[in-house]
């Protein structure tokens, strides 16, 4: 099973800061895009698999 996660930054480097925080984590980016409304954003998707038991 998947989880998934929706960040914000304000900067790019920002953006790479914490995607390359959350990669040792076990999460991939999936999708990216520049939200602007009032400011700018970087909203970033991420991925990683979860661990969960199946019970019977």
């Amino acid at each position: 099973m998947k989880e998934y996660k929706v960040i914000e930054a304000h900067s790019p480097k920002d953006a790479e800061t914490m995607m390359n925080a959350l990669a040792k984590e076990g999460w991939r980016v999936v999708a990216t895009t520049m939200w602007q409304y009032w400011t700018t954003r970087f909203v970033v998707t991420l991925e990683r698999e979860t661990e969960q038991e199946y019970y019977k």
